[in-house]
């Protein structure tokens, strides 16, 4: 009974990149991207102006979409707007504060440093960046890099590592647990568990360009929903191609008006890379699914 529970909390989404461009399909169900591999090269944040910036970063906002990148592992970052509270400075300066929240969010989708360091360590990481925004660096920052730069890659993927692989091995208790509280789910060839909850009597997608209709609602297993579009009120219409692999299989198993949820290991989502700030690294998905409407091309 309390696993159910928590197998009922514990559900997910995201969105990214598609040829360069930004997709408008919300965040966990599109294909992941190619992951890369963390060099100490790429801690720098390009802006080509302050202003393509803010403009890029806003729209990744409204889309909830992101870039996958391997380091991008541990606790997820929930969709949902937060709420509001009282701003930190007067309004004249909080511009200077918005570029700052900017830059931290365009460094931390790439990188979940809350979760690969502790607060020692945290407190170490904003000194190195105080120091070279304020020009206040006691070294020369190039022998700092090429000293010390080997170290951060080693340092980083231990920890990668081993946080990897407890999301992954949480995930394979979660979808064994689920199996065990859901006698009729049924879990595929590929490993994606399909739970139907409503049976449907229209059309099935059948090929990767059919549309479809739908509401879903995700969360990690933690129970972390970091996309909904149940929660939006607005449902949303996608081909079958454009969205991950778990995505299109347990949808081609559904029929319209039918619901469902879907348990989506991470082979079949965003694997070891993950997706942006939404999708930790190895997490195992689950969505509630409800198909409304088939399209055929």
């Amino acid at each position: 009974k309390n696993y159910e529970t928590e197998s009922r909390r514990g559900q997910s989404i995201c969105l990214h990149h598609k040829n360069g461009e930004l997709e408008t399909i919300p965040t966990t169900i599109i294909h992941r991207s190619v992951g890369t591999v963390f060099r100490v090269a790429e801690m720098k944040v390009n802006m080509s102006s302050v202003a393509a910036l803010m403009v890029a970063t806003t729209s990744r906002a409204v889309a909830f979409s992101t870039r996958a990148a391997l380091p991008q592992i541990a606790r997820a970052v929930t969709a949902r707007p937060m709420s509001s509270g009282p701003m930190p400075y007067d309004e004249d300066k909080m511009p200077i504060y918005a570029l700052g929240v900017n830059i931290g969010m365009q460094i931390c989708s790439q990188t979940n440093f809350k979760a690969l360091l502790d607060e020692d360590e945290l407190d170490i990481l904003l000194k190195g960046f105080s120091d070279i925004v304020k020009g206040e660096s006691s070294t020369d920052p190039m022998v700092v890099l090429s000293t010390h730069g080997p170290a951060v890659n080693k340092l980083l993927s231990e920890r990668m590592e081993g946080i990897l692989d407890r999301a992954k091995k949480d995930g394979d208790e979660f979808m064994a647990g689920f199996l065990d509280c859901n006698e009729e789910a049924i879990k595929t060839d590929s490993g994606l568990i399909y739970y139907s909850m409503t049976e449907g009597t229209g059309e099935s997608p059948s090929d990767k360009t059919d549309e479809v209709e739908v509401h879903y609602h995700g969360t990690l297993i933690d129970g972390t929903v970091f996309d909904s579009s149940v929660d939006r009120g607005t449902t949303i219409k996608f081909k079958i191609g454009q969205v991950i692999q778990g995505w299109q299989e347990g949808l081609s198993m559904m029929k319209e008006g039918g619901k469902a949820t879907l348990v989506i290991p991470p082979e079949l989502a965003y694997g070891d890379a993950g997706s942006g700030g939404a999708v930790p690294a190895g997490a195992t998905l689950k969505f509630e699914v409800e198909l409304f409407k088939v399209t055929k091309a």
